[in-house]
C-alpha cells in the first residue's frame, strides 16, 4: 500500500488466545522474521501454547496491551485481532461457573488467580448496583426485582453454588423465554465480574496507540454492547459516538472502516460452529 508506514518486521498481535485457533492462523501466514504475541489471562489456555519461534504468549488481561508491547521492545504492531467471545470451554467447565447448566461454585473469573467471583459480587454488593448489572448488562426490565431478592436471600444464606443463584432468580424468568434470559443474567453477572466492558475500553484506545498508520484493527464481537463500543470507537474515535469535525467540516476519526457493513456468519458457518451465529466482525485500518 503506498505511502503506507510499515513494522520494520510485520508484527501481529491475538489479544484473546483461548485455544490458539486464530494464532495458529496468523502464524501460517506469517513470514519466517514476523512475530505473533498472543494474550490471555486464563491458565486453561496456557495448554494451548504455540511451539514456534514466531510466538510469545503474554499470560495477561489485554487491557495491558501496551505495557506488554513496551516491555517486548514492541513500539509499533500491523495488526492487532480480539474474538471477545467467551469459549464453549468455558461454558463446559462445570468447575468455573459460567453456566447455568451445571451446579459449580459461582466463580465466572476468566483469570481464577484473581480477582472477585460471582458469588462475592452477590454477597456484598449494594442493591442497586446488584440492579444496575442486570439491567445494564444483561436488558433486564426486572432488575430491580432481581436485586431485591437476591439481597433478602443472602441475609438468611450467602450465594455460593449456581444452584443458590437459579433457585432466586427463577420466579423472575418468563419460562417461554427460560434459556434466553437465563443467558442474559449470566452474562450480566460474567461482564460485571471480569470487568468486560472496561477492559474492552482500555484494549481498544492502546490499539490505536501501538498500531502503525496502515496497521489493522480486527474486533469479533457477540453482544450488542460491546459491538456499540466498537462501532463507535472506530466511526469517531470515542465510545460515545460522538462526531467531531473540523474547520471544513470533515469527521474526525483515527480508522477508517474497512467494512462498513457489519460482517456475520454465513448459515454454513453457523451449522459448522453454531456460536458463530450471535458474532459480528468489524474491521479497521489506521489512519
Amino acid at each position: 500500500m503506498t505511502g503506507v508506514q510499515t513494522c520494520a518486521l510485520p508484527i501481529y498481535v491475538d489479544v484473546t488466545f483461548g485455544g490458539g485457533g486464530h494464532s495458529k492462523e496468523i502464524l501460517n501466514r506469517l513470514s519466517d522474521d514476523g512475530h505473533l504475541y498472543s494474550f490471555d489471562q486464563d491458565e486453561d489456555a496456557e495448554n494451548n501454547i504455540i511451539n514456534d519461534g514466531r510466538f510469545t504468549f503474554v499470560r495477561s488481561n489485554f487491557r495491558f496491551l501496551s505495557n506488554f508491547m513496551m516491555y517486548h521492545d514492541e513500539d509499533e504492531v500491523d495488526g492487532v485481532l480480539a474474538d471477545l467471545g467467551v469459549s464453549f470451554h468455558h461454558f463446559d467447565d462445570e468447575q468455573r461457573g459460567f453456566s447455568f447448566r451445571f451446579d459449580g461454585k459461582l466463580d465466572m473469573r476468566m483469570n481464577s488467580r484473581a480477582g472477585k467471583t460471582a458469588a462475592d459480587i452477590l454477597n456484598t454488593y449494594e442493591e442497586e448496583d446488584i440492579a444496575n448489572i442486570f439491567y445494564l448488562y444483561g436488558e433486564m426490565k426486572n432488575s430491580r426485582r432481581i436485586a431485591s431478592a437476591i439481597v433478602k436471600a443472602r441475609a438468611v444464606k450467602s450465594f455460593d453454588l449456581v444452584k443458590d443463584f437459579l433457585e432466586i432468580i427463577r420466579p423472575f424468568i418468563n419460562k417461554k423465554q427460560e434459556k434466553k434470559e437465563l443467558a442474559q443474567v449470566f452474562q450480566a453477572l460474567r461482564i460485571e465480574v471480569n470487568q468486560e466492558m472496561d477492559a474492552l475500553k482500555s484494549m481498544l484506545k492502546q490499539a490505536l496507540d501501538v498500531l502503525v498508520p496502515g496497521g489493522r484493527l480486527v474486533v469479533l464481537t457477540y453482544h450488542s454492547l460491546e459491538d456499540r463500543l466498537v462501532k463507535n470507537f472506530i466511526k469517531t474515535g470515542n465510545f460515545e459516538g460522538k462526531l467531531e469535525q473540523d474547520f471544513f467540516g470533515r469527521v474526525q476519526t483515527p480508522f477508517k472502516a474497512i467494512n462498513n457493513k457489519v460482517i456475520v456468519a454465513s448459515e454454513e458457518e453457523v451449522e459448522r460452529n453454531p456460536r458463530s451465529r450471535s458474532a459480528k466482525l468489524r474491521i479497521a485500518e489506521k489512519l
